[in-house]
């Protein structure tokens, strides 16, 4: 996924450990980053088609120690709290989708 101004937010194998060197023999890390990345990409897509500049918020695909998937949500405050009001609207004012 592109967008502008996308180098602050890594798109890497985020591993907790792994800048100190921890990755368990024999787990598929990269299987688990590419399926987080396809959802990644998929929200990251959403997000552009509602009007988010990805430089201010954007999905990040990453994996878990065990090599599981995982995609985190970074970005600016303001840009998040945006999200949140957007995605409040759709809610049922019981914090059930509507």
């Amino acid at each position: 996924m592109t967008g502008s101004g996308e180098g602050w937010l890594s798109d890497g194998l985020d591993v907790p450990g792994a800048d100190f060197g921890f990755w368990a023999s024999g787990v598929d890390y990269v299987a688990g980053w590419r399926s987080a990345r396809e959802s990644a990409d998929h929200l990251n897509r959403a997000l552009l088609g509602v009007g988010f500049e990805l430089s201010a918020v954007r999905a990040v695909a990453s994996t878990n120690e065990d090599g599981q998937g995982v995609v985190r949500l970074a970005g600016w405050p303001s840009a998040v709290k945006q999200l949140a009001r957007l995605l409040e609207t759709r809610t049922d004012g019981d914090g059930g989708a509507a």
